[in-house]
């Protein structure tokens, strides 16, 4: 997934089953009534450069969404529980409550 490539080029890009696995991870570890900012997640997978994990912020929030519409994860902006097909801007995660 992270690991470079057999060729040695660089890291792999993470599968939807790895981004959601890391999502769900982080967001049990971090517990109850706490939340997870997007690019955590990014950062996991894709390591500390903007580089690697810039450009995961856009698989990392179809997998929110994904996680969210199957109900083991919410979306918050604000403090409020987001509509997963309508929301913009800033947003964390957490578990559902």
């Amino acid at each position: 997934m992270t690991s470079e490539s057999s060729q040695g080029g660089p890291p792999a890009k993470p599968d939807e089953a790895a981004i959601a696995e890391t999502l769900l991870r982080l967001v049990a570890e971090r517990g109850a009534d706490k939340t997870v900012c997007p690019s955590e997640v990014a950062r996991a997978l894709g390591g500390p450069h903007p580089d690697g994990w810039g450009p995961l912020m856009q698989p990392v929030r179809r997998a929110a969404v994904r996680l969210m519409k199957d109900g083991r994860i919410v979306i918050l902006r604000k403090g409020r529980v987001v509509d997963p097909d309508d929301f913009r801007g800033v947003y964390r995660l957490s578990r559902p409550r």
